[in-house]
């Protein structure tokens, strides 16, 4: 497998919360590799507000991890 990932260096915060939501999605995909059971599966917790809810936590954590990668985008001084 080719590595998809190879920085955590984003320019933007906005770059940065895009990157953390492909992790978080990528990790789904590695976790469930199986399209048509995931596509199953995506009606059940499309719904679900907790589910919902755990996927927001997910990026958010992705988020932090790749905001201080990027020192939260402080511009030196």
């Amino acid at each position: 497998m080719t590595p998809w990932l190879t920085t955590l260096k984003t320019t933007t915060p906005q770059e940065g919360y895009d990157l953390a939501v492909k992790m978080a999605r990528v990790a789904v995909k590695m976790t469930q590799p199986d399209a048509a059971v995931r596509d199953k599966l995506r009606p059940v917790y499309a719904e679900d507000a907790d589910a919902l809810i755990a996927s927001s936590q997910v990026v958010a954590t992705h988020f932090a991890t790749v905001a201080a990668a990027n020192d939260y985008w402080r511009e030196a001084t």
